[in-house]
């Protein structure tokens, strides 16, 4: 009986070759057999080892405001907080924040900008204990942020770079983060921003921003609560929100 068995698939192997016939690969998910590491970085979103990313996020006064019972500001940073930990910690990210100090004076205002964490590896520990000691008080200088993270934060990074803009509010410093993205472009391709627009309904700053993100090839983000909120982050970062992370704490 084994013997006719096997003789009948010589049989058969010998038609196949004779006719050309292949025999179809079955539907085979070979990422389920992938080593664990593998596929933990796989959910680790779009960027890789090598990436950069810098978060500016708005800490103007408006930023004290409540939505849903909660000031945004306190929002941002719980939201920030559950996804720092999930991007690939091989990634350099950093973070710049504007408004975090009063201004006395349009000039001492609008300059309110400064890199709190600059870009490195494994770097979520460092940004969430920077935000969390930081106060929402001042102005909204978009436009001279993002002038100092291109020309300043930047300065020196090799490769691709992207900016994620946290805001509630538009320029307010008499300028256009629009114009500014545009003209940028014709200068280079190697920096692209994301905007999310945060409890944002002002059409002229939403213009401002939705251009300043696709002059750019960035995204545009509109996030009226904190779960709008997140989801533009996972978007943004293109995480899978399933996904679980931890900081790595320093010893």
């Amino acid at each position: 009986m084994k013997k006719t068995f096997y003789l009948l698939i010589l049989l058969l192997s010998a038609i196949f070759v004779k006719w050309g016939i292949t025999l179809a690969e079955p539907n085979f998910n070979y990422s389920l057999y992938a080593p664990q590491s593998y596929k933990q970085t796989a959910q680790m979103g779009k960027f890789k080892e090598g990436s950069k990313i810098l978060f500016i996020v708005d800490f103007s006064n408006s930023m004290n405001e409540e939505l849903g019972g909660r000031k945004k500001i306190d929002i941002a940073m719980d939201t920030l907080s559950s996804i720092l930990p999930k991007i690939n910690p091989n990634v350099q990210t950093g973070l710049r924040v504007y408004g975090h100090r009063a201004g006395f004076t349009y000039l001492q205002g609008c300059m309110a900008s400064k890199l709190m964490v600059p870009l490195a590896t494994n770097n979520a520990q460092n940004i969430l204990a920077s935000i969390y000691r930081t106060e929402a008080t001042g102005w909204t200088p978009i436009t001279y942020s993002l002038k100092q993270a291109v020309n300043n934060d930047f300065a020196g990074v090799s490769g691709k770079k992207h900016i994620i803009l946290l805001t509630d509010g538009g320029e307010n410093c008499d300028e256009s983060p629009c114009t500014y993205a545009i003209e940028l472009m014709k200068q280079r391709d190697d920096i692209s921003i994301d905007v999310i627009a945060f409890d944002l309904y002002d059409i002229e700053a939403n213009n401002q921003l939705r251009c300043t993100a696709l002059a750019t090839r960035g995204k545009f983000y509109s996030a009226g609560n904190s779960g709008e909120l997140q989801n533009s982050l996972f978007d943004s970062l293109g995480i899978d929100k399933n996904v679980h992370g931890t900081i790595k704490m320093n010893n």
